[in-house]
């Protein structure tokens, strides 16, 4: 799932900060319940919006607050009439449905041969059993084999010419720079000046970049209820009859994918570090006066960055620290994740913004050195929309306590760029896989009709960063990069064992469970500059007097250019009237240098290792068409096992070396050839099917619930209903 270190603490949008938004929605708990945690609400600051260039507006939020109270009143003295209307609609919503319960689990990256390995060798006994009672086949995945492709695919039941996302990146042909593609956030059209500050008067839109209608919208169209927890691209959470937590892709407080802090008073520490910011530190005997790197603060004209103050007392002797910031005090010793901390950010005129973090102090002496975990939104104070309905954000962290709230959740750039332990990084990770099975068991145990979906992307963050321990070959293993043994993997696929069994033991006859992953995994030990390869065979060309290009394609020559590899897999003709430069003419031009770019990357191999870097070469004119195709890449690359495009080509480098090392801990991957990582599916009753694919499950949810597939689905039904049915009613006859 993870984007790995190249695009996590970039910035490519600005974002919006709310308070409260709509009508509340709630079930299963009491109105009254919600009306407190509403009224608790109002100790909010000021709505405000911020983000590079998008400053705050705040001139609305009385009103917004105002019409949320009114709204608040008005539903809490209307419940008895919706409560009955829910029930009469509820009953009808459920009169052909086949079952109580549809309940997803998502275990991003499973692979299938590890667990087949370890089902065979007694290791996945749940697994095993939903196996022998139902299903278990491979799964699928789309082209690309990239998340938030796959999920996306996942939740429409479409392909992804249809909902409009083909990597982690879009890029703008107008700058030939990327974006995030799953959302775009635009600046405030009217703005104030008012002495040192530039006050909004409009808000800037947040807008998901994912087109079609997930599965879930639909149910609640027809009056089905769902709980969907931490699915990719749900960001910005959408409108539908159920609740919602955002995944991955929601940013943190500095509008970044993730951007941790590394305090250090090693000079020789001190260097460019991506997916983080270098914070240097001095002794002052026991004492560190440093700071908390926040937001800029675009409420004013310079957009400066509003820092909080930061003490840190030392005590050598206990091998602990006294840390003081943002009126709170708190000890903390070596080694050790401090629980989340809450900070409030003032940017001025009154406004607060609130984040949680959490603290680890790696070293003390020689050197002291710690770790800040990136700045998530505060989810019980939410400066940005996380959930639908905001308040359910606010619900679950008043229930369960802070929690995470960053998309890309698990710190794989804090561990590759060796701010953090392997240890560190698996406790950090489990912590908060812990999280999320708090909040899935709450929606299973209040949930008695209807759809619960959850995805836990513990299972691919951990083969991202340890797939190296299950090939003795990686070079990551030859250049130093091992401390742990390989049951790190194996103890992972155990853990979602406990996890299935947790799962099916909350179930009955009347429920349907699906596990399934949307890819499989393995290793990448090489990496291929798309980019220099391309400047080297002729086909991209840098300015004159330039043997390479800095980051995001800077002393490239467009004009001279014919074609430029973008994303995780990529390649996109220069075309004219389409790249702002563009030599290439649309049409037999483009078809022609296509074929031509097919026939040299086919098969291509790598002559240093002797072996086949990339299987296939896929023509976006091939795969299956839709209203968005033309903004799928003109070619995407299926790697071969153990390739993987490199860190430099992703990143916009160009240089003299096609082929290199890979020697990070991020040393599995998934973004290769979709047809040798397909996912794993599992299902509590047998299906019809003998090939599914991730564009099933939507349909295969509508079926079961008594509702037709929409003719703009891709997918099938997995199950057949009819027999289904029969055996329900059998099942129910013997009872």
């Amino acid at each position: 799932m993870g984007t790995g270190p190249f695009f996590r603490n970039s910035k490519p949008y600005s974002f919006c900060f709310r308070k409260i938004q709509g009508p509340i929605k709630k079930r299963n708990l009491p109105p009254f319940v919600f009306f407190f945690i509403l009224l608790l609400s109002f100790s909010l600051p000021l709505q405000a919006y911020v983000g590079p260039g998008a400053g705050f507006a705040f001139l609305t939020s009385f009103f917004i607050l105002f019409l949320t109270f009114f709204l608040a009143i008005f539903s809490f003295l209307s419940w008895p009439f919706r409560f009955l209307f829910r029930i009469i609609r509820g009953q009808r919503a459920y009169k052909k449905s086949s079952i109580n319960r549809f309940i997803i689990i998502g275990l991003d990256g499973l692979e299938p041969t590890l667990v087949e390995k370890y089902m065979s060798e007694g290791k996945l006994p749940n697994f095993s059993k939903l196996k022998k009672g139902g299903t278990y086949t491979k799964l699928q995945t789309t082209i690309p084999s990239i998340s938030p492709v796959a999920w996306s695919s996942f939740m429409t039941g479409s392909n992804p010419s249809k909902h409009n996302i083909f990597d982690f990146l879009s890029r703008d042909p107008k700058t030939y720079l990327p974006d995030l593609s799953s959302a775009r956030i635009g600046k405030p059209k009217k703005t104030l000046p008012l002495g040192k500050y530039n006050i909004p008067l409009s808000k800037p839109e947040i807008k998901g970049m994912r087109k079609s209608v997930s599965f879930w919208k639909i149910l609640g169209q027809k009056g089905i209820f769902s709980t969907i927890l931490r699915v990719p691209i749900t960001f910005p959470p959408e409108e539908f009859k159920g609740h919602l937590l955002s995944g991955m892709c929601t940013p943190d407080l500095k509008g970044s994918q993730g951007t941790f802090s590394f305090y250090t008073s090693d000079k020789e520490r001190i260097k460019k570090r991506e997916g983080g910011i270098n914070i240097p530190v001095t002794l002052n005997g026991d004492k560190v006066e440093t700071y908390i790197s926040g937001p800029e603060n675009s409420l004013r004209r310079n957009d400066e960055e509003i820092r909080l103050p930061l003490q840190i007392s030392i005590d050598n002797d206990k091998e602990e620290a006294l840390i003081e910031v943002s009126g709170q005090k708190f000890k903390l010793g070596m080694h050790t994740f401090s629980g989340w901390k809450k900070l409030t950010f003032h940017p001025g005129l009154g406004i607060k913004i609130r984040a949680i973090c959490r603290f680890y102090i790696s070293q003390i002496h020689p050197h002291f050195e710690m770790y800040l975990t990136p700045l998530n939104l505060d989810p019980e104070k939410p400066a940005l929309p996380l959930s639908h309905p905001f308040i359910y954000s606010v619900y679950l962290a008043k229930l369960l306590g802070s929690f995470i709230t960053l998309g890309e959740a698990n710190d794989t750039w804090a561990l590759n760029e060796g701010v953090i332990s392997e240890e560190a990084f698996l406790e950090l990770t489990y912590s908060n896989h812990e999280e999320w099975e708090k909040m899935l068991f709450n929606a299973m145990d209040k949930t008695k009709k209807g759809l619960i979906t959850c995805v836990f992307e513990t299972t691919d963050s951990i083969q991202h960063m340890f797939w190296r321990y299950l090939d003795k070959s990686h070079p990551a293993l030859q250049s130093g990069q091992a401390n742990m043994s390989a049951n790190v993997i194996e103890d992972l696929y155990q853990k979602m064992d406990e996890l299935v069994g947790k799962v099916l033991d909350k179930t009955d006859e009347k429920d349907v469970v699906i596990i399934m992953s949307d890819h499989g995994f393995k290793s990448f030990r090489r990496g291929m500059n798309l980019n220099s390869w391309l400047y080297l065979n002729g086909y991209l060309s840098l300015q004159e007097g330039k043997k390479e290009s800095e980051e995001w394609f800077k002393d490239v020559d467009w004009e001279n250019t014919k074609a430029y590899a973008l994303g995780l897999g990529g390649v996109y003709i220069n075309q004219k009237g389409r790249e702002a430069k563009g030599t290439i003419h649309p049409g037999e031009e483009t078809k022609a240098l296509k074929r031509e770019l097919i026939r040299k990357l086919d098969g291509l191999k790598d002559d240093e290792r002797n072996a086949i870097a990339i299987n296939k070469i896929f023509d976006r004119d091939e795969i299956p068409s839709g209203p968005y195709l033309d903004n799928c890449p003109d070619l995407i690359v299926g790697y071969n096992e153990g390739y993987r495009i490199s860190w430099d080509s992703v990143t916009g480098k160009v240089n003299d070396i096609a082929f290199e090392d890979n020697i990070k801990a991020w040393s599995g991957d998934h973004c290769i050839d979709p047809r040798i990582v397909p996912g794993i599916f599992f299902c509590s009753k047998k299906i019809k099917i003998e090939s599914p694919s991730l564009i099933d499950i939507g349909p295969t949810a509508l079926e079961l619930f008594g509702f037709q597939v929409p003719s703009h689905m891709d997918g099938r039904s997995l199950i057949d209903i009819q027999n289904f049915s029969l055996e329900k009613n059998r099942k129910e006859e013997k009872k």
